[in-house]
């Protein structure tokens, strides 16, 4: 799922860990922050799509696809989006944005995923894996679930963005979680994401048979300069997210059909 970029953030313990990453429970508060955020609209999205390139008639898994708005923009560019995500409430807001032409799958990215062995032809994840303790399961079924030659397109938290916020600091080498809060108008959310460090990130993508091709730290949306002057410059300067594209291997014979 997006992630929104300006909210307060509190690197401390949750009160309710029953209630964490709950995002039925601000659906929709979540999605109309998002929308037209620094980070989101003018940084990961357009990166994403960046990453994607000509996309017009590739089958597209977006992967923890939220409110819709990545399946929404590879939809405009001619592919043929499946969205699935653990929140209904999110998906109902995805199919008020896509109709009914886009299959949406309620579904939690920890489990075997409900699709054919070499359904698409790309996925997405767009800011989720840093939900997950384990990559190795998820990666394994979305493997599975590419064609040869296929396509895996994710962005995740900058592994130095967790590591300098957190007091006491931790192990940078080693796989952490961390707790923290967003407000969104006055009501505090608890979140808890997992950091790790680079190269943890590109040995699980590798154990789990991708190539990583591309690993990326763009730049915002230049249009952004003067919608968010204090905000740009400080995306311009410091590391938020991390991109990747990791690809399956062709078949032995070179085809990727």
């Amino acid at each position: 799922m997006d992630q929104v970029a300006d909210v307060s953030e509190s690197f401390a313990q949750s009160a309710d860990p029953a209630r964490v990453n709950d995002y039925d429970s601000f659906a929709e508060a979540y999605a109309a922050e998002n929308e037209h955020s620094l980070v989101n609209a003018y940084y990961e999205r357009p990166a994403m799509t960046a990453l994607a390139g000509d996309v017009s008639g590739r089958r597209i898994l977006d992967a923890g696809c939220g409110s819709g708005p990545l399946a929404e923009a590879l939809r405009e560019r001619g592919a043929v989006v499946t969205g699935i995500d653990a929140s209904a409430a999110m998906l109902a807001l995805a199919r008020r944005r896509l109709g009914d032409d886009v299959a949406l799958h309620v579904g939690d990215l920890n489990d075997r995923l409900p699709f054919d062995d070499g359904a698409f032809d790309d996925v997405t994840a767009s800011l989720v894996l840093h939900y997950l303790e384990d990559w190795g399961p998820t990666l394994a079924e979305i493997r599975r679930v590419l064609r040869p030659g296929g396509r895996l397109i994710a962005s995740v938290d900058h592994p130095v963005v967790a590591y300098t916020f957190q007091d006491p600091r931790p192990d940078y080498f080693a796989t952490t979680s961390y707790t923290f809060d967003w407000a969104f108008n006055g009501r505090s959310v608890p979140m808890k994401f997992w950091r790790r460090p680079l190269h943890a990130m590109t040995e699980a993508f590798t154990t789990a048979g991708f190539r990583v091709t591309t690993i990326s730290e763009p730049q915002p949306d230049p249009t952004a300069r003067e919608l968010f002057p204090d905000g740009f410059h400080d995306l311009s300067t410091k590391p938020v997210f991390l991109f990747f594209v990791a690809e399956v291997p062709p078949t032995a014979t070179g085809s990727d059909d």
